[in-house]
């Protein structure tokens, strides 16, 4: 079985090396260079044309979306391109979406953990979009408002509707009727449970404010997961989103 190849364009070193060590100690992974700027970036990405470039967006020289976007640009989307991970601190509408019309594959937040770092690069080689609950609001929210325009922008479809497969969590069946969910199905106490998980609240927060045990809460959420036939809590969080269970 081959390894998943992966470029690391990151200016802070302790990032960078932190990533790059956590990377190289799963099997399956190869780490085949990195760069601390985006020219020295887009160069190395040609030259070794990994499966994965991770990319930060606040480059010194120039911001990870122009590097994508160049990069996405001498490729003209063919399938054995290098896809692109977006890792950021911004989680605002405006540098999510141009990140997706430049070409990324994938947006993740910095303070992403390690295990869900790891799911979304074998996501994105996969040729799913990994998307942090976050930036799946953002996209939703935008999508909802104007479809159309949000799809000229990104030059495709938004990337939740990008069709679901094993392992792809944050990713939703195009044909999956989102609006059949029945709201009844869930108590109030499960529809509150459900708008903190959309918040992005971990089980100890929502034990917190809701004042329940993380035990109890950790029960609800595994309610809200089968009555909405989810995977795991950021399917659940855009199903909600795009059926309207929450706001």
């Amino acid at each position: 079985m081959s390894k998943i190849r992966i470029a690391l364009i990151e200016d802070h070193d302790l990032t960078r090396v932190g990533i790059r060590t956590a990377l190289q100690q799963r099997e399956g992974i190869e780490v085949v260079g990195e760069a601390a700027n985006a020219n020295e970036g887009l160069n190395l990405l040609r030259m070794v044309q990994p499966d994965i470039a991770i990319v930060d967006i606040g480059l010194p020289d120039k911001d990870g979306i122009e590097l994508t976007r160049e990069l996405k640009s001498t490729t003209n989307g063919d399938e054995s391109e290098t896809k692109v991970l977006i890792l950021t601190l911004q989680d605002n509408k405006e540098a999510v979406l141009a990140a997706f019309a430049a070409g990324a594959d994938s947006y993740c937040m910095k303070d992403i953990k390690f295990d869900n770092l790891l799911e979304a690069v074998k996501v994105t080689y996969n040729g799913n979009a990994w998307i942090d609950p976050a930036i799946a609001r953002i996209v939703l929210q935008q999508a909802q408002q104007n479809p159309t325009k949000t799809e000229t922008a990104m030059g495709y479809a938004p990337p939740l509707a990008i069709a679901d497969q094993k392992n792809a969590s944050p990713n939703l069946d195009a044909g999956e009727n989102q609006n059949s969910i029945d709201p009844y199905a869930l108590t109030e106490r499960e529809l509150e449970v459900l708008q903190l998980i959309v918040e992005g609240c971990s089980n100890a927060v929502i034990a917190e404010r809701l004042y329940i045990t993380v035990g109890t809460v950790k029960t609800h959420v595994r309610n809200i997961l089968n009555k909405l036939c989810a995977d795991d809590r950021t399917q659940a969080a855009v199903r909600a989103l795009r059926s309207g269970l929450v706001g």
